[in-house]
């Protein structure tokens, strides 16, 4: 088994306005302990991915196909206020077979082609990352987290390595590499 799971989007011509995969629900279960004949069928959706979210959700629309029963009731808010919602817990498979067992969502409305609210619960479960180059969207998520991304440190350390390749003391390159990006005076 891989250390870890994930998957990679790259838009076909250009820029992403928001980020939509396809996903699959169904009602929680442990697949190491459940035999795969007895697994509950999964029913695929459109999720939206919003870092906005604090955790997921699901529409009316999941709860019926999925067959799902409330496991409770929470306080949710959004732009249109708050409001006392049902809660489930379901399984989450989405694009290349990435796996989230357990979650627990909550019920709300969401747009007319939109199903499965993506929120930060599942996306600090692990790397997320969107990059734009070339006017290409490219949309990555793996879990559990394997590195740091750090633009600001990457540069650095290309900026040190590019001055290695064009000469200078090593002392010189030490003291550049230093006041990198402090304030001069």
């Amino acid at each position: 088994m891989p250390s870890w799971q994930g998957f990679t989007l790259r838009a076909v011509g250009g820029l992403l306005r928001d980020l939509r995969t396809a996903c699959h629900i169904s009602p929680s279960f442990d697949p190491s302990s459940t035999p795969v004949d007895q697994h509950p069928a999964s029913c695929e959706f459109v999720a939206i991915w919003d870092t906005g979210a604090t955790n997921s959700v699901i529409t009316q629309q999941v709860i019926d196909a999925c067959g799902l029963v409330a496991t409770g009731m929470a306080q949710s808010q959004s732009a249109h206020g708050t409001k006392v919602v049902e809660t489930f817990l379901v399984n989450i498979g989405l694009i290349n077979e990435v796996q989230i067992l357990s979650v627990p969502v909550t019920k709300a409305e969401l747009g007319p082609d939109t199903q499965v609210l993506i929120g930060m619960d599942i996306i600090t479960l692990g790397d997320f990352v969107v990059t734009n180059k070339d006017g290409i969207t490219v949309f990555s998520f793996r879990t559990p987290s394997q590195v740091c991304v750090d633009f600001v440190e990457q540069h650095r350390a290309e900026q040190l390595q590019e001055s290695f390749k064009h000469g200078g003391s090593t002392k010189h390159r030490k003291e550049r590499h230093k006041t990198y990006g402090k304030n001069k005076k």
